[in-house]
């Protein structure tokens, strides 16, 4: 997507409209994924994280031209042990979380030492902006970014991010949570089943079934991150923060139907897996422009 300007009212563009994106999708049992059973959704071992990770070859070396072919393509040669240049669990962290400075590097690291980065959950960039490209819409959050960040450290953040949510913090929700080691890993809780199919806000909608616990394909994850930075769920941790009534309202334009996809193709009907659409095809399709 392709972010709405302040007080834009042509609304953003969504640049992947009418274009197939490439998925791989693994049914796992979820007996191979823990020796729970499943039977007690507070029972610690229903809860994993996962993350997924790139890596390349070190060196890569570009020559001159084959020898002994004939053709004139350059040469190729990739050498060296495989390097991580990528990985993510929870998503938008890299973007939105993380400072651009510091991108790269956390792209290389490994998420059980995700500690060193503790500060920018604690006090997230995004956070700051809000009330500088919005003046008017949230004013308690404003108000309390006027104390140090020491006063009002984003335990909330903390929690549905780092650790996994434990159980009694958000109502109704026997937690996620999967240890005191602070890791960027989605996390799900396996005994929880699958829940009602038409709240893409999940869990800020009281679908305990839907992301942060997890991630479905209808969960609008960008609307849902972007109201907890606001400070959507602060006062679970910090009972004396008042949500701004800006935050409640639903962003123009989600899904609420199960059926249908963001890039407007129908889920598989019955909502089964690998539950995506077809791909798009190449010559009946439209894109936003």
């Amino acid at each position: 997507m392709i972010p709405t300007p302040p007080n834009d009212p042509k609304g953003g563009i969504d640049t992947t409209k009418g274009f197939s994106v490439h998925t791989i999708a693994i049914q796992v049992p979820k007996s191979k994924l823990t020796n729970a059973s499943l039977s007690d959704a507070t029972d610690p071992r229903s809860s994993i994280g996962i993350y997924a990770s790139a890596s390349r070859r070190k060196a890569r070396i570009l020559g001159g031209e084959h020898r002994g072919s004939d053709d004139d393509e350059a040469s190729e040669i990739v050498t060296g042990p495989f390097k991580q240049v990528s990985r993510l669990g929870e998503p938008l962290i890299n973007e939105v979380i993380i400072p651009l400075g510091k991108k790269d590097f956390w792209n290389t690291t490994d998420p059980a030492n995700d500690a060193q980065f503790l500060a920018h959950y604690t006090d997230p960039e995004l956070q700051n902006l809000l009330p500088v490209l919005y003046p008017t819409a949230f004013p308690n959050l404003k108000t309390l970014l006027t104390q140090p960040p020491s006063a009002r450290p984003r335990n909330d953040l903390v929690a549905i991010l780092l650790t996994g949510v434990p159980n009694g913090v958000a109502p109704n929700f026997p937690g996620n949570f999967t240890g005191n080691t602070q890791a960027d890993l989605l996390r799900l809780n396996l005994a929880i089943p699958p829940g009602t199919l038409n709240k893409p806000l999940g869990l800020l909608d009281g679908d305990i079934a839907g992301f942060p616990n997890g991630r479905r394909v209808f969960d609008n994850v960008i609307d849902i991150e972007l109201k907890v930075v606001a400070g959507a769920v602060f006062n679970l941790v910090h009972p004396s923060f008042t949500p701004d009534s800006s935050i409640a309202a639903v962003s123009q334009g989600i899904t609420t139907n199960p059926t249908q996809s963001p890039n407007t193709e129908a889920f598989l009907t019955p909502f089964q897996f690998p539950y995506l659409p077809h791909p798009v095809p190449g010559y009946e399709h439209s894109h936003d422009r």
